[in-house]
């Protein structure tokens, strides 16, 4: 579901939302999507608990503070990009895992992020396997 406006939607920190409320019409619902679908993801992974939603490099950021499960996942758009990402911590092997997997499925941009263009259409069950990797990245890791 894409939203068309961030003040349709609920937010428990004032100063994310001001962020979903800055951004470009054409910008913001691709975001709320893509924060709908981290949210459904986690509420669907085992272990990952409630996300806390904060702002980190004044991007929206969601952290497994309750079960510290995963790694921070991070969306954002930068304004002389043509393009809108969805971020990941550079220094795990997340990116790597993605590519191998999904090699053809995204774009990728170096080991910290999968960008979309305006005009694509986002592999959702794709992505959420990578969004639940991601929210998963430290039980796997201590279970190595």
């Amino acid at each position: 579901m894409i939203q068309d406006n961030a003040s349709d939607v609920r937010f428990e920190s004032p100063e994310v939302a001001s962020v979903f409320d800055q951004y470009p019409e054409e910008i913001r619902p691709r975001l709320l999507f893509l924060r709908d679908l981290i949210f459904e993801t986690a509420a669907e992974t085992d272990g990952v608990g409630a996300l806390q939603e904060t702002l980190k490099w004044g991007e929206p950021s969601y952290l497994t503070a309750e079960t510290k499960s995963g790694s921070t996942v991070r969306i954002g758009w930068k304004e002389k990009k043509d393009h809108y990402a969805i971020y990941f911590k550079c220094t795990t092997d997340l990116i790597p895992t993605f590519r191998s997997k999904y090699p053809t499925t995204f774009k990728y941009e170096g080991t910290r992020a999968i960008t979309f263009n305006l005009e694509d259409d986002i592999p959702a069950e794709e992505l959420r396997d990578c969004i639940s990797l991601a929210l998963t990245y430290h039980q796997r890791k201590n279970r190595r």
